[in-house]
C-alpha cells in the first residue's frame, strides 16, 4: 500500500524562519523523500498538527490545499506506473515527480514490458509449466537490451512506441559483434535470433495485456542457420550400451544418456519423470506419459526394452525414474564416456535427443509425424530438422538399383 506523509526537514530555517516541507513516500517497505517546494515555520506546523486541524490563516489553507493536490498527483502517477508493473520502482516515481524523467508515465517502456513479462513467466516456472533455464534466458535478454540502449543511445529505457526498425537492427548488430558476456565478445547468429524472438514474445504478451498496440519486433526477419545436429550411429550407440563401466558416476551417466537416446526426452524433462508417468495401454504396452516443460505439449513415448531395463535398475532408489544430476556435470562426464568408447564426437546430453530422432526412430522407418508427436514438437517443421537421410537408408534404396546393373553387367 502506498503511503505519503509530509514532514519538515530539520535543517536551518530560511530567511523567513521557515523550514522546507518534504514528502516521504513509502511502498513495500521502501521509501523515498523529495521536496514539495513549500515551507512553513516549525511553530505553525506543530500548532496546526501538521495542517490537520481546522485552519484559520488563509496562507495555511492555501498550503494545505497545495499538499492535498500534491498527494493526489503522487497517487495518480503511482497508479499509472502500477498498471504497467505492480512492483513500481520508487526511483522511477521520484524521477517522474521531480520532472527529471524523459519518459511519460502513460507510455509503456521497453524494460517495463520485459520486467512485466518475466514476472509472468516466473509464475509459469513455479507452476512447473516452463523451465527455469528459459526464465534465466529471458532475464539475460533484458540485461543485454539494457546494455545496448546505454551504449548505443545513452538511454536507460525507451518508450515502446518509439522503437524503430533501425533500433532493432542496430540491436542485432550489437548482439552479434559488441555484446560482452563473461569476457566473450559477440553472440552467434542463432542465439541472436532466439534473443530477438524473446523480445517479440514479451511484446506480444504486452499487447494481450493492453499495454501497447503493436509489436515493433515484427519487422525482424533474422533466420536460424540450420546446422547438422550431432547424433550417434547405431554402432556408436551399441558401443556405449555394451561398455562396462567400473566407475559408478560414469555408469550412472551412461544410463541417463541412453534413457534419453531411447525416449527423446530433453534433460529437464527426463529428470522430472517418476513412476507416476509410467502407464500401460489396453494391450499391456508400457508408455511414458508426460508434457514437455518447454512447450507444455504432450510427449508420450512407448517404453523400449533398453528403457525398461534402466527403469528397473533404478526403481525405488530415488524419487524419480533416473538419478539426479546437473546438466553441466552430465556433459563433462559424457566427454569421458566418448573418449573411453572411442567416439570422436562432441557428446552432450542433447545429442541423445538428436539420436532418438534420427537413428532410433526415423532411421528405423518411424513416420515423421509420429516422431514429432513423441518429441513434443509444436509443429512438424521442428522435427524436419532432425530428419536426416542416413547412409543406411540410401544403401537400402540403392541396393535395388545396384542389383539391376549387376544383372546387366553379368
Amino acid at each position: 500500500m502506498l503511503k505519503v506523509i509530509f514532514y519538515l526537514k530539520s535543517e536551518k530555517a530560511d530567511k523567513n524562519g521557515e523550514f522546507s516541507i518534504f514528502a516521504r513516500i513509502t511502498y513495500k517497505q521502501k521509501r523515498i523523500s523529495l521536496s514539495t517546494g513549500k515551507a512553513i515555520s516549525k511553530e505553525r506546523w506543530d500548532y496546526t498538527n501538521k495542517l490537520r486541524i481546522l485552519l484559520r490563516l488563509e496562507k495555511e489553507k492555501v498550503l494545505k490545499n497545495y499538499l492535498d493536490i500534491y498527494r493526489l498527483n503522487v497517487e495518480k502517477k503511482f497508479n499509472k506506473l502500477f498498471n504497467v508493473d505492480p512492483d513500481v520502482p520508487l526511483e522511477v516515481l521520484k524521477a517522474e515527480l521531480s520532472g527529471k524523467s524523459k519518459l511519460q508515465t502513460n507510455r509503456t517502456t521497453l524494460l517495463q514490458i520485459m520486467h512485466r513479462h518475466n514476472k509472468f513467466f516466473a509464475k509459469k516456472v513455479e507452476a512447473g509449466e516452463r523451465a527455469a533455464a528459459s526464465l534465466q534466458k529471458y532475464r539475460r535478454s533484458s540485461e543485454l537490451i539494457a546494455n545496448f540502449m546505454v551504449k548505443q543511445y545513452n538511454l536507460v529505457d525507451i518508450p515502446a512506441d518509439e522503437i524503430s526498425s533501425s533500433f532493432i537492427y542496430n540491436l542485432e548488430e550489437f548482439l552479434k559483434y559488441e555484446s560482452n558476456f563473461k569476457g566473450h565478445i559477440g553472440i552467434k547468429n542463432n542465439s541472436v535470433v532466439k534473443y530477438i524472438k524473446m523480445y517479440k514474445t514479451a511484446f506480444n504478451y504486452a499487447i494481450r495485456m493492453d499495454l501497447i498496440q503493436k509489436n515493433p519486433f515484427n519487422v525482424y526477419e533474422g533466420k536460424l542457420s540450420v546446422k547438422d545436429a550431432v547424433f550417434l550411429s547405431q554402432s556408436e550407440l551399441d558401443a556405449i550400451e555394451k561398455k562396462v563401466f567400473f566407475i559408478e558416476r560414469l555408469d550412472r551417466v551412461r544410463d541417463i544418456f541412453l534413457f534419453s537416446c531411447y525416449t527423446g526426452y530433453a534433460p529437464t524433462d527426463a529428470l522430472k519423470l517418476s513412476q507416476k508417468n509410467i502407464s500401460k495401454d489396453n494391450n499391456g504396452n508400457q508408455w511414458i506419459i508426460s508434457n514437455r516443460t518447454k512447450t507444455s505439449i504432450k510427449e508420450n513415448v512407448p517404453v523400449l526394452p533398453p528403457v525398461e531395463k534402466i527403469i528397473q535398475k533404478y526403481n525405488g532408489k530415488q524419487l524419480g525414474l533416473l538419478p539426479s544430476i546437473s546438466n553441466q556435470k552430465m556433459n563433462a562426464y559424457l566427454k569421458e564416456i566418448a573418449d573411453v568408447c572411442g567416439i570422436n564426437k562432441y557428446l552432450t546430453w542433447y545429442v541423445s535427443r538428436h539420436t532418438f530422432a534420427t537413428t532410433v526412430t526415423l532411421g528405423n522407418g518411424v513416420r515423421l509425424e509420429n516422431v514429432s508427436a513423441m518429441m513434443g514438437h509444436t509443429n512438424i517443421k521442428q522435427t524436419q530438422h532432425y530428419a536426416k537421410v542416413l547412409d543406411v537408408n540410401i544403401m537400402e534404396d540403392m541396393n535395388m538399383v545396384k542389383s539391376k546393373y549387376e544383372d546387366k553387367v553379368s
